[in-house]
């Protein structure tokens, strides 16, 4: 048993007891794999609503798309469960503001992987879990590491809010980036993530790695970069070894390394592009192939400890696995867990320093 996890009932443990109308608020692939695993567990669906912007008289999955007005004019109480990911603050207001009038759900479902994120589970890996929380390096720490444990359970918003910390603030307290960097961005996108970079050291660094798999992406990534002096950019992966690998092209940031592609692309470790050369930043935002991302990175990470900010929501086991990876390739680094803003719980990172 953990003290610290308080929810040992799961959202979907709730709603398969749940007696009013169930509505689905989103659509698309997250709609998707919320309506599989109820059809698994024999939870109903009422029906589905959208943001108003969104609804024009369709349907999605057998269901005409309603607006929440509409719904609020059918049923006097119902329960809302959110399908997708919402990332900017007035959307984020908008969401607390329906779960402070409706019973409200932000169920967990893997963004890569199978299997659900329940008391169980977290039983099944107490140890692991366990191992992390020790680990951390602040009270801070543990306290989002809990929240996002027990929200990933229960799918209580009630969690994040207390926990989330907007993002400069882990670049001036934690990562606190200087004008002789040398960055490397796994998951580039269009070169976003560069520019924050740049933001806090005034446009200056050593030299930037960037490396990008998607083509659409990568000629955003691209055009961002002409003219940047010492700023690389990789049309490849990132993985543990220097290979070609199957790739699924989608549009922005769902691109994803995918068994079931016909297109490959060709896939670089850190250490290999680095050469034995040291890195003194490396991000990770790889869509659920991190902890191949840090293999590739195991003789950087060992003789430099460069800086790591590494996402920790794309698979279940990343909430463990990841930091504990991390501390065994080198033991000296101090862990911090932060949550940006954002529901559900993705954007919750690991940052590793050697302070």
């Amino acid at each position: 048993m953990i003290s610290f996890i308080k929810e040992k009932k799961s959202c979907w443990d709730n709603l398969k007891t749940e007696k009013r109308p169930i509505y689905i608020y989103g659509m698309g692939d997250g709609a998707m794999k919320i309506m599989s695993v109820f059809r698994r567990m024999n939870i109903p669906v009422a029906g589905i609503f959208a943001s108003d912007e969104f609804v024009r008289g369709h349907y999605f999955e057998g269901f005409l798309v309603r607006k929440l007005s509409e719904v609020e004019e059918m049923h006097k109480d119902f329960v809302i469960v959110l399908a997708f990911g919402a990332g900017y603050q007035e959307l984020i207001d908008k969401i607390h503001n329906m779960a402070k009038r409706h019973t409200f759900y932000v169920p967990d479902v893997p963004v890569i992987g199978t299997g659900l994120f329940t008391y169980e589970y977290c039983m099944q890996n107490a140890r692991k879990i366990r191992e992390v929380y020790d680990s951390l390096a602040d009270d801070f720490s543990r306290q989002v590491y809990a929240n996002i444990i027990n929200f990933k359970i229960s799918g209580k918003l009630e969690y994040l809010d207390p926990v989330t910390s907007p993002k400069s603030e882990i670049y001036r307290k934690i990562i606190r980036p200087v004008t002789t960097e040398t960055y490397v961005d796994l998951g580039a996108y269009n070169g976003d993530t560069i520019r924050e970079l740049m933001e806090y050291t005034k446009g200056k660094f050593f030299a930037v790695h960037a490396f990008e798999p998607d083509r659409k992406n990568f000629r955003k990534l691209a055009k961002f970069a002409d003219g940047i002096q010492n700023l690389n950019i990789y049309n490849a992966a990132a993985w543990c070894i220097d290979t070609i690998l199957p790739f699924a092209f989608k549009s922005g940031r769902q691109s994803a390394i995918s068994a079931n592609s016909e297109n490959m692309i060709d896939a670089l470790s850190v250490d290999s592009i680095l050469k034995k050369k040291p890195a003194t930043i490396i991000k990770m935002d790889v869509e659920g192939f991190e902890r191949e991302a840090i293999w590739g990175s195991a003789y950087t990470i060992s003789h430099y400890a460069p800086k790591m900010m590494v996402a920790l929501y794309h698979r279940n086991e990343d909430i463990f696995e990841i930091p504990l990876l991390v501390k065994m390739l080198n033991p000296k680094y101090k862990l911090y867990i932060r949550h940006q803003p954002y529901i559900p719980a993705w954007e919750t990172n690991l940052y590793a320093v050697i302070k």
